[in-house]
């Protein structure tokens, strides 16, 4: 499996949880053979829980794994400091980036840090996550957390 059909997992995701009102990040943990671990969105406004973002709903739904170094974090936005804390804690050797144009994240510490990133600046990633900002920008704000308007 190579990555745009990592992204594609990933980008259901986050229709779903666009569809569903919330914030539109979605995220899959792979293997190194392309193996779907786990998979998941950002569930913040849904479950009332800010902890449920993306990549950490994708991280828990994979379960234990005896090493992270060899798998593949696919996520449809750049990761949140708070993402990006969890990608070093365990070590998560590369982490594929569906846009980084709506929210730049924190590519650079990850890089410092030996992760390998790519970023694929999907059209269909960039137009969601803009649409959203456009229709809700409270939550968005919050979801960053960054004051809003």
């Amino acid at each position: 499996m190579n990555y745009i059909e990592m992204l594609t997992i990933a980008f259901s995701e986050a229709q779903a949880g666009f569809d569903e009102g919330g914030v539109p990040v979605g995220a899959a943990l792979f293997a190194a053979d392309g193996k779907l671990l786990g998979r998941g969105r950002n569930r913040r406004v849904q479950d009332n829980d800010p902890s449920v973002h993306g990549e950490t709903d994708a991280f828990r739904k994979a379960g234990r794994q005896t090493s992270y170094r060899d798998k593949i974090l696919v996520t449809t936005l750049a990761p949140c400091w708070y993402c990006s804390g969890l990608i070093r804690q365990f070590n998560i050797g590369t982490v594929v980036v569906g846009e980084s144009v709506n929210f730049a994240g924190h590519l650079d510490w990850l890089r410092e840090a030996g992760v390998k990133i790519v970023e694929l600046n999907d059209a269909a990633c960039i137009d969601l996550m803009s649409r959203f900002i456009a229709q809700s920008p409270r939550i968005w704000f919050e979801d960053i957390g960054e004051d809003c308007c």
